[in-house]
């Protein structure tokens, strides 16, 4: 019975420390590419490098004005908008651009242009398990989000 109650006590205080190792691990990454971030501002997807693993990151920012105060919609919007970047950065895209010239002659003889650019994009394809890591107020009052995935563990690969 003595060595039932050890063996629980063991498994209990085991994983408690492997959640916690996990929780710290991504607050070390998250408090890392915060500082990275404000050192360098950047948006989009890039893969960072871990001491044992590999990330893939969605950085992006939005206008919280834009969203009348609902925060359950600015970060669905932020989510959908960090999967898009990410399925554009594995699967590509379809781009095509119309550039329309107007000229409208004045009756002094002069003459207005008014050129209108109409940029289309079609990107397909689907990103699973993005997690938001991190997200925080900016000087301009825009809001930065921060979603990750882990793409390789190193140490599994090398063995």
């Amino acid at each position: 019975m003595v060595r039932f109650i050890a063996c629980m006590l063991f498994l209990l205080i085991g994983g408690n420390l492997s959640a916690q190792g996990y929780n710290l691990e991504r607050t070390q990454l998250a408090n890392f590419l915060t500082r990275m971030y404000e050192n360098a501002p950047f948006e989009g997807v890039r893969a960072v490098d871990d001491y044992e693993q590999q990330y893939l990151i969605s950085v992006l920012t939005l206008d919280p004005a834009k969203y009348g105060g609902n925060e359950s919609t600015m970060f669905r919007v932020a989510g959908v908008k960090a999967m898009s970047q990410a399925s554009r950065f594995f699967n590509g895209s379809n781009i095509t651009s119309d550039l329309i010239i107007r000229t409208s002659e004045k009756s002094d003889g002069t003459a207005d242009t008014e050129m209108i650019e109409t940029i289309k994009e079609n990107s397909v394809g689907f990103v699973r398990a993005l997690e938001l890591l991190a997200n925080f107020a900016l000087d301009n009052g825009r809001m930065a989000f921060i979603y990750f995935t882990p793409i390789k563990n190193q140490a599994t690969t090398e063995l």
